[in-house]
């Protein structure tokens, strides 16, 4: 029986006439039982033919998604300890082991798991099955590597929280610092930078530093904690907490000391790698986007005047900042300034202290030992201190900002001392007034020159004798030095290297001898190999039996 098929076109025709028409309509049951007897065939084998031309077909196949050598659960054991080698064979640079050196590895050595031994059979395990379910399951590199789901937040006042950072401002230079070290070239222009985590407002300055500077960092933060001069610019007061990265500035134990004092929380980064994938140096946008704005807002119009000096550049940046504050918030209807105004906390802002104050706090102690001549010096610059502390160890209390210098030794401190010169001219007297220390000094030196000890203590001395018979009956025991001789200085190394010498000594073979001696020879080898008891036993022996012979004859 010929089975006759309907071509694919002739169905598609037949489906798109009778979508045409409506359900349950009459024309369909005639354009259907006309389109039977065209073919030749039943009805039931048209309608089966139209259902079997629409019903999609699957473009994989029914077992996809499952592997096929090996059951679910060991291909998923597989791949997670492929997954972890990759983990800890990457570096900073993102390099890790390949799938390939990884299945070598395995079928080869195997790898111990805390659920046991791993190692599959040669061959169970290829690289392109294998990547392809450590991509569909999620163990691939990119998915074990990201980063978890950022968490924003924000302060609940102004003053609550402070960014503190700085960058290289892209002028680089200006062609007149205000200071500049002798030696050291022109110094690189820098932005310091705070902003207030709440309102976003933004304070800014420019300095002429060689790297990151304390001294400089101080100067700004004291800036821009007190109260400006600069009308509409109310930003000012001590912060609560500031929060900053990891740079020298944060290390430095000035900077740290300075923050106590002034009763402010310094949050640093964590350090890389300590939080697992998180990068602990993201929450950083508040303060970088300032920075941006305004290097591409304002930086850019130095190429069509250039400011002469940090001075200039600061009055400018100054003038700038008013205008980038009066910008929106980025939540709130209003401006940046209007949002700090209006959120200042109850208490209200903690005043900066006087400059003087302030230079006070940046002290760090450091312990040193005053030079014999009562002179320290401290990054170049000599400073005298008391004559009575010449000599001793002490602790230094050095500023930043401000030329005295105290001294603190056992609780007690000395100064202020200031800076002083070089040594005195030749041929000029100088001596310091005698201390406390030197005049007991003088005291027992005196006493020690009048003391006095009977001659009796050392011609007579009963105590000593007394020692000797004490002792006398108390003998140890001794043992004779046992020499390895590893040079064979003293004795022959085998019996074979002492016939050899008694051979040369006697100037004849051995061979030539006497059976009696021979055996005299034999029993002094066994008894001993010294060299020189040898040498000196065969010549009294050989004299002795020479004497008999010319006494016989």
């Amino acid at each position: 029986m010929v089975h006759k098929q309907i071509s694919v076109e002739a169905l598609i025709n037949l489906r798109h006439r009778l979508d045409g028409l409506p359900s349950r309509c009459q024309e369909r049951r005639i354009l259907i039982e006309e389109t039977a007897a065209l073919y030749g065939v039943s009805t039931d084998t048209l309608y089966r033919a139209l259902r079997n031309s629409s019903r999609p077909k699957s473009i994989n196949r029914s077992d996809s998604g499952t592997p096929r050598k090996l059951s679910l659960a060991e291909m998923e054991r597989y791949c997670e300890v492929i997954a972890a080698m990759k983990i800890r064979t990457s570096n900073k640079k993102g390099r890790h082991i390949s799938t390939v050196r990884a299945i070598e590895l395995l079928e080869e050595f195997g790898m111990e798991t805390p659920d046991g031994f791993v190692q599959p059979d040669k061959g169970a395990l290829t690289r392109s099955t294998v990547n392809y379910y450590l991509k569909t399951w999620g163990y691939d590199q990119e998915r074990m590597t990201r980063q978890p789901p950022a968490v924003r937040f924000q302060a609940e006042y102004s003053n609550e929280c402070w960014h503190f950072d700085l960058s290289p401002s892209d002028l680089k230079h200006v062609k007149q610092p205000s200071w500049v070290e002798p030696g050291r070239g022109n110094p690189l222009l820098m932005l310091y930078s705070i902003v207030d985590d709440r309102s976003g407002l933004c304070y800014q300055e420019y300095h002429c530093v060689y790297g990151e500077d304390v001294e400089a960092a101080l100067r700004f933060l004291f800036n821009a904690m007190t109260a400006k001069t600069t009308d509409g610019f109310a930003f000012q007061g001590i912060p609560e907490m500031i929060y900053t990265d990891n740079g020298p500035i944060a290390k430095s134990h000035v900077f740290q000391n300075v923050m106590d004092c002034l009763r402010i929380n310094l949050v640093t980064h964590m350090p890389a790698g300590k939080d697992g994938r998180r990068v602990t140096a993201r929450s950083k946008g508040k303060v970088e986007r300032p920075f941006r704005t305004v290097k591409e807002a304002h930086e850019t119009l130095y190429h069509f005047h250039e400011p002469e000096s940090d001075i200039e550049a600061n009055l400018w940046l100054r003038q700038y900042l008013l205008h980038y504050n009066d910008k929106p918030h980025r939540i709130e209807p209003h401006s940046r300034l209007e949002d700090w105004l209006r959120n200042i906390p109850k208490s209200g802002l903690r005043s900066m202290c006087s400059w003087e104050r302030f230079c006070t706090f940046a002290r760090e102690p450091q312990r040193r030992k005053v030079g014999t001549d009562a002179r320290v010096s401290v990054e170049g610059v000599a400073y005298e201190v008391e004559p009575d502390l010449a000599g001793e160890t002490v602790v230094l209390w050095w500023g930043l900002f401000d030329n005295e210098l105290y001294v603190e030794k056992e609780d007690r401190r000395y100064g202020p001392f200031y800076p002083v010169d070089g040594p005195i001219p030749l041929h000029r007297y100088r001596k310091f007034k005698k201390t406390k220390t030197e005049e007991r000094a003088d005291k027992i030196a005196n006493l020690a020159k009048k003391l006095g000890l009977p001659r009796t203590a050392l011609d007579k001395n009963t105590d000593l004798q007394f020692l000797v018979d004490k002792y006398k009956e108390l003998e140890p025991t001794v043992t004779p030095f046992n020499d390895p001789d590893p040079y064979q200085e003293f004795t022959y190394p085998t019996v074979l290297f002492a016939k050899r010498a008694i051979s040369e000594q006697l100037a004849k073979p051995l061979a030539k001898l006497s059976p009696e001696q021979l055996a005299f020879i034999d029993a002094l080898l066994a008894e001993t190999l010294n060299k020189k008891a040898i040498i000196e036993r065969v010549r009294q022996y050989f004299r002795s039996n020479q004497g008999e012979e010319q006494n016989a004859h």
